[in-house]
């Protein structure tokens, strides 16, 4: 098969826009805000609940003729679905907390830390007890292309799935499948994301002042 065919069926390819139960959007070079969590973190009937009023709200937002309106409204959407997944996480009293192990998050963090400046430029992440946050921009390849959102996440869930399914002595999925990703659109969004990002541990409860976190990172300005 010709390298060309070969790079056209591979699913992680970098792709500008693709879809699997949520749409995914990486224009070259945007910065990106990414959110994954782990396997059996929200009960099925809330994912299916939130993935039946996304296509219902995103048919609707299709039918808009104007192309500016229609992409307010798409974005205005991601932005409601991203705050109701973060509610439920952030308030879950059921499923897997393993992300409060120490040793696990500080293996989350070492992977985040390790393809920083490799595959992306990392500027923040907070590593939840269920859920992770991570704001970060792809890197140009040396022949021009970006490197995939979809081959990163891949990799980075992977390896460190391994390593944490190994500390706890367990085996079975550690991450859903499906992460989150909305593209920064200028600077103000920026630092209004990087704010949420830094204090979500104040916001679920869990300390008084973000620099108590153990498990935050915001590269220096």
């Amino acid at each position: 098969m010709r390298d060309d065919a070969l790079k056209k069926h591979d699913p992680l390819r970098y792709q500008p826009v693709y879809r699997r139960n949520l749409p995914h959007i990486q224009p070259p070079g945007a910065l990106l805000f990414v959110n994954f969590h782990l396997a059996g973190s929200l009960p099925v009937y809330v994912i299916e609940r939130l993935r039946e009023e996304a296509e219902a709200n995103e048919k609707v937002i299709e039918a808009i003729e104007d192309k500016e309106e229609r992409e307010c409204a798409l974005y205005r959407e991601q932005r409601r679905q991203f705050g109701r997944l973060d509610g439920y996480l952030d308030a879950a009293e059921h499923g897997p907390l393993w992300l409060k192990d120490e040793r696990v998050a500080a293996n989350v963090a070492e992977a985040l830390h390790f393809r920083d400046g490799k595959v992306y430029d990392l500027e923040a992440f907070c590593i939840m007890p269920n859920h992770v946050h991570t704001l970060f921009t792809p890197l140009e390849k040396a022949d021009g292309s970006y490197y995939s959102l979809n081959r990163i996440m891949h990799s980075l869930k992977r390896i460190s799935a391994l390593n944490a399914n190994n500390l706890l002595g367990r085996t079975g999925p550690f991450w859903q499948a499906e992460s989150y990703d909305h593209i920064v659109r200028d600077p103000d969004e920026r630092l209004r994301i990087i704010r949420y990002i830094l204090n979500n541990p104040v916001k679920a409860g869990l300390v008084d002042d973000w620099t108590a976190w153990p498990w935050t990172y915001l590269k220096e300005m």
